[in-house]
């Protein structure tokens, strides 16, 4: 846990000298990019202890794509705020290499592609106890690869929000009010006016009917 308090700290640190770079620096980025020169596999120490290693590592080569996997920290309080796949895709850009990115943190894997014809974005969930091995085979059974899929640079960039509404707010005023009110009452006293004539024709109808029967 003290661990990850001061790889929050570092991190805020990095972002704040480095606010105009297309991708922001990240420690937890800087040590997968390190790893992956020589392995497919990053995994942080935090999670060294629950990581099966080699059999992740036989995962990853038996592959039909290449694919760069990082188990590390996530969440709201670290630069992507909750949006992992936004993590995958800055370690995508970083690396700089095609493939399938994958970001696991014990309980969920997300990921990317990158330059390469293949579909692969969401998330899937870890059942009780499974290792990560396990967990990685399950995210990448997902992916779907086929040459409908053009390459594209996955998103390193956070999705823009949507802009509000450009129909201007239609204010309160007791003038509308009393028009509306008005327009309210004039139809109530028409269909008044309807339903009363209504019923004083059927009741002069009626009261014919009885004096001709006299």
């Amino acid at each position: 846990m003290r661990r990850v308090l001061l790889l929050l700290v570092v991190t805020v640190f990095a972002l704040t000298g480095t606010a105009a770079a297309a991708t922001p620096a990240d420690p937890r980025i800087t040590a997968a990019i390190a790893a992956w020169k020589t392995s497919g596999l990053y995994v942080d120490p935090d999670f060294a202890s629950v990581a099966d290693s080699n059999e992740t590592l036989k995962v990853i080569a038996g592959a039909k794509l290449p694919v760069y996997v990082a188990v590390l920290p996530t969440g709201g309080w670290f630069p992507e705020k909750d949006d992992t796949e936004l993590l995958a895709g800055r370690l995508a850009a970083a690396n700089g290499k095609p493939g399938v990115y994958v970001v696991m943190d014990g309980y969920t894997s997300h990921g990317v592609a990158n330059n390469v014809e293949a579909r692969a974005y969401g998330s899937t969930y870890s059942t009780k106890d499974q290792p990560l091995s396990s967990q990685l085979q399950a995210y990448l059974d997902t992916v779907k690869q086929d040459a409908q899929y053009q390459p594209r640079p996955a998103r390193s960039e956070p999705i823009p929000e949507e802009p509000e509404s450009s129909y201007p707010e239609e204010k309160f005023t007791v003038g509308k009010a009393v028009a509306n009110g008005g327009g309210g009452a004039v139809l109530g006293l028409m269909g008044g006016g309807i339903l009363g004539g209504v019923v004083l024709l059927v009741a002069a109808m009626t009261s014919g009917r009885r004096e001709g029967k006299a």
